[in-house]
């Protein structure tokens, strides 16, 4: 991870994270605006963002001055207390923990355990990942959406550990069901590679204790990488499974028609966009 950390022009990767659709909110990494992303969801409404463990009292009133009333957690009760990573309470705020899983199987250390199908195809190996990310975390999504569609004009703040892997999958559902491009979605998640920059340190810090960490650290680069390769082949792998993303909410759950297009219509950036 270090040579991930020092492969990215420092100067670059200021100018991006202090740039749409990137957020300053103190303490928390890889914060940015789904709407500011992808064109097809209103700006301001939903967000996405690593962990907010290390969130300070000044980025305690930058979320709160963005608007943000329901923060979703989509890390599993186990995750958090290994690594004593509990959300700190906001005034005004409510936390709804929506576990992807309910096993340790997507934190970090879980994910650089299975680094050797990574290590022969890369992509494939994430195309599965995400696959069953998508299925084990249908009933978190599901709760997520269905506050989307009762609070129109509410926004919300949805993450896990990096904001990357079960956090990006939730993105690409709702940026494909409002419409967005491949290559927003696309863009939207390789945005993680500059987003989880500062946050490296720390996280080679929590996890060199870790036995695993010391023997495959080229697995913890694996991990922590966002390419836009990857998010293609998740793309992919949606519609040949599901039929895409509208279809994959159908199959696994219990959201009607008329509930997506409640959902649309709350998050649309265009009131007349064709679906």
């Amino acid at each position: 991870m270090v040579s991930v950390l020092g492969a990215l022009d420092a100067d670059l990767v200021q100018r991006i994270l202090n740039s749409p659709p990137f957020h300053s909110v103190d303490g928390v990494i890889n914060f940015r605006d789904l709407g500011s992303s992808s064109g097809a969801i209103t700006p301001g409404i939903l967000f996405r963002s690593g962990e907010l463990t290390r969130l300070s009292q000044r980025g305690k009133d930058e979320l709160k001055a963005l608007g943000v009333a329901t923060v979703f957690d989509l890390r599993s009760q186990s995750e958090i207390t290994k690594y004593s990573s509990a959300t700190p309470e906001i005034d005004g705020v409510r936390f709804v923990h929506v576990p992807v899983s309910d096993k340790d199987e997507y934190d970090p250390m879980a994910l650089a355990a299975r680094v050797t199908r990574f290590e022969t195809d890369e992509k494939e190996a994430f195309a599965t990942l995400y696959s069953n990310i998508l299925e084990s975390g249908a009933r978190a999504y599901e709760t997520i959406l269905k506050h989307i569609r009762d609070k129109p004009g509410e926004a919300c703040l949805v993450h896990c550990t990096a904001g990357k892997d079960r956090t990006g999958m939730f993105a690409a559902i709702v940026q494909l069901l409002l419409g967005a491009t491949d290559d927003a979605v696309i863009q939207d998640y390789y945005l993680t590679t500059f987003g989880l920059q500062p946050a490296l340190p720390h996280l080679v810090a929590r996890f060199q204790r870790e036995a695993l960490y010391q023997k495959n650290k080229a697995g913890f680069e694996i991990m922590a990488s966002a390419k836009k390769e990857t998010m293609h082949a998740s793309l992919e792998m949606i519609r040949t499974k599901y039929g895409g993303a509208e279809a994959y909410i159908k199959q696994c759950t219990t959201l009607t028609d008329a509930d997506i297009a409640q959902i649309r219509k709350n998050l649309a950036a265009d009131p007349v966009a064709k679906y």
